[in-house]
Order: structure tokens, then sequence, then C-alpha cells
């Protein structure tokens, strides 16, 4: 079983419509180390990405069978859905 760490950063933009806004999440990227992604989140807590909120995770993932661990969750910033879901 091959398995590899990948760490996530998550972006979230408020979307409108229907009866009530919701967290609309991006596009995951990829980062290529712990510090990447954290940099990426302190870009959004400064203002300079235009989202509404972000969050880091680390995850385990199994390159044979495309099986991933459970996140863990290494920062957050802005608006973010909590971890039961929005």
């Amino acid at each position: 079983m091959a398995t590899e760490e990948r760490i996530i950063f998550q972006s979230y933009t408020w979307k409108k419509g229907g009866r009530r806004p919701k967290l609309d999440p991006g596009s995951p990227i990829v980062c290529r180390n712990e510090e990447d992604g954290l940099r990426r989140l302190e870009k959004v807590r400064l203002g300079q990405l235009s989202v509404d909120g972000a969050q880091v995770v680390r995850m385990s993932v199994d390159v044979e069978t495309g099986d991933y661990g459970e996140p863990e969750y290494l920062g957050a910033a802005g608006d973010v859905p909590d971890a039961e879901g929005e």
C-alpha cells in the first residue's frame, strides 16, 4: 500500500442566490509542503487573495486505490465551513 502525504489549500467564497448565501469551495490546490500551504493562508489573512476564507489540511492518500485518510486541519482564515459542513 503506497501512501503519500498531501497538503491541500482549499479556498471559499460566498455565493449569493436562493434564500441565503452559502460558502462555495474553490478548486483545491495541492501544495509543495506545509509551509507553502500556510504561506497561501497568510495571504488570505492579509487580504491579498480574492477569497472569503481558506483552510489548509494534511491528508494521507493511498495512490493505488485513491482512498483519502481523515484530514488534519493545519490552519484556517476568514469564513470557512464548520467541521459538520455548512
